[in-house]
C-alpha cells in the first residue's frame, strides 16, 4: 500500500514537473513572429500581442512564438539573422512573419529555406531591394505608396484643400519610392486643380537633430499657411515632423490627410497631449479619444489617418494568413490577404495591388502593396479604396 502511494506520488510530481512541455505540444504547429521593441515599432509589437491573445504563446501550449530584434539592428545584423533562423529549430514551426523586415531578413530567410523549405516566410515593410527579398520570401507586403501618391492629393481636395505642400529633405528624396510618390503627387495636383508646393525641412539625423527639425516645423507652419492660404494641406515624409505638424494644424488651420506611415499613434498622442495607456492596442478606443479632442478643439474635418495602424494590421494579419494557408483555408493572394487584415481591423476597408518592377514590367505575385481607407476625424471614412487609380500615374518615376 505504501509502495502504491509512493508510485502515485511520483507520477503526480512527474506530470507537474513536465506539464509545461506537455502544454507546449498542445498546438499542432507554431508560427513565429519577429518585431521590433516598443521603442522601435510599437504598432508591430501590438499586432503580435493581439495574435498571442487569440492563439496563445507556444511556451504555454499555444501557437505563437514572438521574438523582438535589437533596437540597434543595423549594428547587430548577425544577431537579427540568428534570431530569425533560430526559430526554425522548433520542429513544430510552420511559418515566420517578420515586421518590419529590416536589413538581414533576406539572408535569414535564405538560411531558413536551406534548412526547412517547408516553412512559410512572410516579410512586411521590407527595407531591402524588392527583387532580392521577393526571391526568397513566400510573401512580401508593404504600404502601397504608388497608389497613395494619387489618393492623398485627391483626399486633400475632397476635404477642402486648394493647395498641397509636400515637406521633405534631400536624403528622403534620394529614395526611389519616396521620390516617385512625390512626383505622382505633383502630377495629380496639377490634374485636379490643386496647387502643389515643395518645401524642404531639416533632416532629423542631421546636426540639428530631432529637436531642431521639430522646432523648424513649429515655426514654419504658420508662415506656410499665411503664404499659401488657410486651405492648404500638408504631407511630410519623416516621422519626427508629424507631431509638430499636427499640433500647428490643429491650432492654426490647414489640412492633414495622413502621415507617410499612417497610424493614429503617429503624432496624434503627443500633439494632443493624450495618455493612451489604458487604450493600449485598442484602436477603436484610441480613435474615439483622438476624435473627441480634435472636435473639441474645433479641428473637425481637417485631419485624418488610417483607423488601424498598418504595422498592427500587418503583424496580426500576416499571422492569420499563415494560419489559414497552413490549414488549407487560403492561398497567397490579394483577396485572402485583405480578408486576414480585415479580421483585425473591423469597420475599415482595404485594397491592394501586386508590385510591378518598372524597369522590367514584371508583376511579382508574391509582393503585395496594400492601403486602407482614410478616416477624417469628425467626418468619417472617405471611401478611397473604392476609387480607381488611373493607369497613367502608375508609370511615373
Amino acid at each position: 500500500m505504501r509502495k502504491t502511494k509512493y508510485l502515485v506520488g511520483v507520477m503526480i510530481f512527474t506530470l507537474f514537473l513536465f506539464s509545461g512541455n506537455l502544454a507546449y505540444a498542445t498546438a499542432p504547429y507554431h508560427i513565429g513572429i519577429v518585431t521590433g521593441t516598443v521603442s522601435q515599432g510599437e504598432d508591430e509589437l501590438r499586432g503580435a500581442e493581439r495574435v498571442i491573445e487569440d492563439y496563445g504563446e507556444a511556451s504555454s501550449g499555444g501557437m505563437i512564438v514572438h521574438v523582438t530584434y535589437p533596437d540597434n539592428f543595423m549594428q547587430e545584423m548577425e544577431t537579427v539573422i540568428s534570431q530569425i533562423v533560430g526559430l526554425a529549430d522548433d520542429p513544430l514551426l510552420k511559418a515566420i512573419v517578420v515586421n518590419q523586415s529590416i536589413p538581414g531578413t533576406t539572408e535569414a530567410f535564405r538560411r531558413v529555406k536551406e534548412r526547412r523549405p517547408d516553412i512559410l516566410c512572410f516579410a512586411a515593410e521590407a527595407q531591402e531591394d524588392p527583387g532580392v527579398i521577393s526571391s526568397v520570401a513566400d510573401l512580401v507586403t508593404s504600404v502601397n505608396d504608388v497608389y497613395r501618391g494619387y489618393l492623398i492629393p485627391v483626399a486633400a481636395k475632397i476635404i477642402g484643400a486648394t493647395d498641397f505642400v509636400h515637406i521633405s529633405f534631400p536624403r528622403h528624396m534620394s529614395y526611389e519610392l519616396l521620390s516617385r510618390r512625390r512626383n505622382i503627387m505633383e502630377a495629380v495636383c496639377n490634374d485636379i486643380g490643386v496647387r502643389f508646393h515643395f518645401e524642404t525641412a531639416p533632416d532629423p539625423v542631421s546636426d540639428v537633430g530631432v529637436a531642431g527639425a521639430q522646432q523648424f516645423i513649429l515655426e514654419k507652419v504658420p508662415a506656410w499657411l499665411e503664404k499659401y492660404g488657410p486651405k492648404t494641406a500638408f504631407f511630410n515624409t519623416n516621422v519626427a515632423h508629424v507631431e509638430p505638424l499636427i499640433r500647428q494644424i490643429v491650432t492654426y488651420g490647414g489640412y492633414y490627410v495622413e502621415s507617410s506611415v499612417p497610424s493614429p499613434l503617429r503624432g496624434y498622442p503627443g500633439a494632443l497631449g493624450l495618455d493612451l495607456t489604458a487604450e493600449k492596442g485598442n484602436f477603436p478606443a484610441i480613435m474615439q479619444k483622438i476624435e473627441d479632442v480634435i472636435i473639441k478643439k474645433g479641428a473637425s474635418g481637417r485631419l485624418g489617418t488610417w483607423a488601424y495602424s498598418c504595422g498592427y494590421a500587418e503583424s496580426a494579419g500576416l499571422v492569420e494568413l499563415a494560419r489559414k494557408i497552413i490549414e488549407g483555408e487560403a492561398t497567397i493572394s490579394i483577396e485572402d490577404l485583405i480578408k486576414a487584415y480585415e479580421k483585425y481591423t473591423p469597420g475599415s476597408e482595404w485594397n491592394g495591388s501586386y508590385y510591378e518592377d518598372l524597369s522590367t514590367g514584371i508583376e511579382k505575385r508574391n509582393y503585395i502593396l496594400v492601403y486602407q481607407d482614410t478616416y477624417i476625424f469628425g467626418k468619417g471614412y472617405l471611401g478611397l479604396t473604392k476609387l480607381e487609380v488611373p493607369e497613367k500615374y502608375l508609370t511615373i518615376r
